[in-house]
């Protein structure tokens, strides 16, 4: 049997966990209410790069720290260099273009001349969802499925 005193302080333990639900809840429409801009940012040789010299030869390490507080604060989503030699690439998702523009700027890539680049919004589609409704309702490839794509 529960005594008075342990029932109020059920009672009031999950009173306590259900406002933190809510408020966690809250918490997350409020920053889910704010729309992020993805922005794809390829970068090319610059004037500093080492002529001969692959990426991974390249003078990048403070790059690479950055790049990573970038990840850990969630501003980049994805990121690599490009197989070719050519540069790299980053994914960002930020506030707007002057913030891309920002984080662009302060690159310690781009500050030294190893690297140039050029930034782009990007609106990602959600292909995923796409091949499910077209499978669900017809074979891949088949005049049947002709449904209205995002860029029809």
């Amino acid at each position: 049997m529960m005594t008075n005193h342990k029932a109020t302080s059920l009672v009031f333990g999950l009173a306590v966990l259900l406002y933190s639900a809510q408020s966690l809840t809250a918490t997350d429409e409020k920053q889910q209410i704010k729309p992020k801009i993805t922005f794809l940012v390829i970068y090319r040789p610059g004037p500093a790069w080492l002529p001969g010299k692959s990426v991974s030869e390249q003078p990048l390490k403070e790059h690479g720290r950055y790049m990573l507080g970038l990840y850990v604060k969630g501003s980049m989503k994805l990121a690599g260099p490009l197989t070719d030699n050519a540069g790299g690439a980053i994914l960002l998702e930020v506030a707007g273009e002057s913030e891309a523009k920002a984080i662009v700027a302060a690159d310690p890539a781009v500050k030294s001349g190893v690297f140039l680049c050029e930034m782009h919004p990007w609106e990602l589609k959600p292909w995923g969802k796409y091949a499910k409704k077209a499978k669900s309702s017809a074979q891949p490839g088949t005049p049947a499925d002709a449904k209205p794509l995002p860029h029809d």
